[in-house]
This record gives structure tokens, sequence and C-alpha cells, in this order.
């Protein structure tokens, strides 16, 4: 409801304001307008990527964190509420950075508001608020970017020629995972008074009322599933970018969850074993994808222990003439006796220009 209501009132501000919103034309020599939506953190460093162009606009519902980093940019205009920096004139583009429970509000009242944007992973905290996202880029016909850098690395790179020029063969199995926990708190029962500094309604946004506690608010909220998806939602889709970029995956056909705690309603939890199929792709076969969270990792009729234990998380693509075990930064085919002497393909994907 909310996030109806607020693209509905945000529309009619993008009418009214038509005459300027999204209009800028710009000269390819010249600085983007930027506004940022979450300046900590994450936030922080996006923003230490952009000092080449303009930081115009800065909001965060954190007085402290915003007042940091106007000292940094003492041009730009400040607010703790980002639809009052969205009625700011002459923004090129939004970033958004904030937790994952305001992506989908923040990043459809800027797109409709007439800015491009670039968001934080993951794109959104539920499957309808992302459709509602994308269906809204459709239409606005807005640049659009998700915080998914690793996606920018060489190493990457090199895993997906390896793969798509049959290193190991036709891929049937990939096994992902990492170590990261959350979700072994219950949800705080007795509320706490909310810190001069936070306006902690703006921060709730679109999520139902609650007694603010430091579990939620600043660093702990992955651990809810209110406010994020944990383990999975956090590093799901850096690693599983991979596998789907290499193997042109796209929506499986079943999603199982083959072990993991018994449920609760409030918190993620903290480990996890997931299966995704997928079906055949032109010449490929399908592919059964398996995801671990948590401390569990694939077995040893998998992987032999002694990878497991040097890889605290990874991907790992089961072909028909071998295995190819990657990470963010580094990679390794396998058995690596056999591949001794191997000759790699030619790079045939160019090098990003830059996350």
């Amino acid at each position: 409801s909310f996030l109806r209501h607020t693209a509905l009132g945000v529309g009619s501000l993008c009418i009214a304001n038509s005459s300027w919103a999204g209009s800028r034309r710009i000269s390819p020599n010249e600085k983007l307008n930027l506004a940022v939506i979450g300046v900590a953190n994450q936030g922080a460093s996006d923003m230490g990527q952009l000092e080449s162009e303009n930081i115009v606009a800065l909001c965060d519902v954190d007085a402290n964190y915003l007042t940091a980093a106007a000292q940094k940019h003492p041009g730009a205009k400040i607010y703790g509420d980002f639809r009052r920096l969205l009625e700011q004139k002459g923004i090129d583009a939004v970033l958004v950075a904030t937790p994952d429970h305001t992506h989908a509000v923040a990043a459809v009242a800027a797109m409709k508001s007439g800015y491009h944007v670039y968001c934080e992973k993951p794109l959104t905290r539920t499957i309808s608020e992302c459709r509602k996202v994308m269906e809204t880029a459709r239409k606005t016909k807005r640049v659009t970017q998700i915080g998914t850098q690793i996606h920018g690395g060489d190493n990457y790179r090199r895993v997906v020629e390896l793969v798509q020029s049959n290193a190991i063969g036709p891929v049937s199995e990939v096994h992902v995972w990492v170590g990261a926990v959350y979700g072994t708190k219950d949800r705080p029962q007795q509320g706490v008074p909310v810190p001069s500094e936070l306006q902690y309604n703006l921060w709730l946004g679109p999520v139902a009322e609650r007694p603010y506690s430091p579990d939620y608010v600043p660093r702990s909220w992955r651990n809810w599933w209110a406010f994020g998806g944990g383990s999975l939602a956090d590093f799901g889709c850096h690693f599983m970018d991979l596998p789907h970029w290499a193997l042109d995956l796209r929506t499986p056909i079943t999603v199982e969850v083959l072990d993991g705690p018994p449920p609760r309603n409030e918190a993620v939890p903290p480990w996890m074993i997931v299966r995704y199929e997928y079906p055949a792709r032109k010449s490929q076969p399908p592919v059964v994808l398996t995801w671990y969270h948590g401390g569990r990792k694939p077995s040893a009729d998998v992987l032999a222990p002694e990878y497991t234990a040097k890889w605290n998380g990874g991907v790992l693509f089961v072909g028909k003439n071998g295995q190819l075990l990657s990470d963010y930064g580094r990679h390794l085919l396998l058995p690596e006796k056999q591949f001794e002497g191997f000759v790699r393909p030619a790079p045939f994907i160019p090098s990003s220009i830059g996350h």
C-alpha cells in the first residue's frame, strides 16, 4: 500500500514539475548532478567513487551520518526525508543506498520524478517490489544500474570464458556457499528510547510501526524479514550472478529449501540449504544449483574437504570433464593435476570501464 500511494504521490509531483524533471540535456564533457539517499556505510563507499561528479543533494535519517557527509560535500543540500530531496531541481541521477526495505519506494519515487537510478543490491526486499521497480524502469525509460560491483571484476570474466569455451564440458550442477550468519536473535520485545539523531519513523518507511531497537538500526537489520533477507539476500546476488552469467540462467522452474532450522516469523534463518532447478537452454543441459549458508558447504563427495576448508565462500561448477571453483577474486580448475598445462582461451569478454 505504501509503495502504491508513494508512487501515485510522486507521479503527480513529476507531472507538476514536468518542465524540469529528467529533462536537462547533458554534454559529454559536463559533470552529472547526483543525489544520494543513504550516505553512510555502503552509501559512503559508493560516494567515494563518484568524486568526479557533482554531489548536489544528500539524504539520511541519521543526523550524525548526514552531517559527516555534508562536511565532505559542503555544496550539497541536505534532507532527512528522500521525498523532499526529490523535489530539488537540477538533479540528473539518484543513488539509493538505504537498507533493503526502502530500496523499492526510493527507487520508484526517483524514477517517477524523472531521475536515473543506481540502487544498491539486493534491488528489493520482495519479488513483488522487484517487479514494480522493473515495470517503472521500463515505463519511465530511465537509465538504471544495480550495485553488483563484483560483476565488474576481471575474475568473473575469466571464469565465464572458461565455462563458455567448454573447458570443463557441459555443466549440469552448481554449488554456491557463503559463511555469513544472520538471524540468531529473536525479535526484541522491549523498546528503548530512540537516539536523538535518528528519525526512526522515516527509517521504518513502509514497514509497520514497531518499537525502536539498536538491534535494527544501524547495522543489524539484515537479521529480520521486515528489513532484509539474511545471508541469501545479502550475498546471493553476488555469488549466484556468476553461474547465471556463465550458463545463461534465467528464471528457475522450482526453488525448494532442502534443509534449515524451523522457520520463525520475524528472524531470517541462520543457516539453510536451497535447491534451484533451471531448464535446458538451447544446447545446454538443465542445471541444479544448490545454495548453502551459515557454515553449511558441499559434501565431500561433491568437493574435497581440503578445498571447502580453505574456501569460506565459493561457486563450484561441476562439468562433465572437470570442475571449476571460484570466489570473488580467484578461481581454480579441478582436479588440479588433470589441468596441468591447460591452455586457457584467449580473453573475449572486455574489461569493465569501472562499476
